[in-house]
């Protein structure tokens, strides 16, 4: 069995989700995960070494090599083919995400993939986050 996905801490959020060449109809796009443009914003616009980067997403050097090489692949393949990016997905969470199962009530950290949407106890679904009901930040399941 493999291992559970670890989620990659993300510190930003865009507001705008989705960028495509102008004067183009139906072009296809390229999905960015959250994660792929953290790596992008750590290394390339904060100027952080991959070592110090991959501490802050809480990932092993390699992972966050292979977060932003995935990133940096799509972000060219869409530039030179004439394609959107939208930036939605992936395998993260923000801040310290702390979620409450309303079947057992039990209230956990959010550190694997999994445990977004099924209590790690019980395994219900009927999962929030525990910020007094409402969402912690824009992509919170709430």
């Amino acid at each position: 069995m493999p291992r559970p996905i670890k989620c990659r801490k993300v510190d930003f959020i865009p507001e705008h989700k989705y960028f495509s060449p102008i004067g183009i109809e139906d072009v296809g796009e390229y999905n960015l995960k959250f994660e792929e443009l953290e790596a992008m914003r750590l290394k390339d616009i904060e100027d952080l070494s991959q070592e110090d980067a991959a501490k802050i997403m809480q990932v092993s050097r390699q992972t966050f090599q292979n977060i932003i090489d995935s990133a940096r692949k799509k972000v060219a393949k869409a530039l030179t083919e004439g394609k959107a990016i939208h930036i939605c997905g992936g395998n993260y969470k923000i801040r310290d995400c702390k979620l409450k199962c309303n079947h057992c009530g039990s209230s956990y950290k959010l550190e694997h993939v999994q445990d977004r949407y099924r209590c790690p106890v019980c395994k219900s679904e009927d999962v929030i986050c525990s910020t007094k009901g409402r969402k912690c930040h824009p992509e919170c399941i709430g």
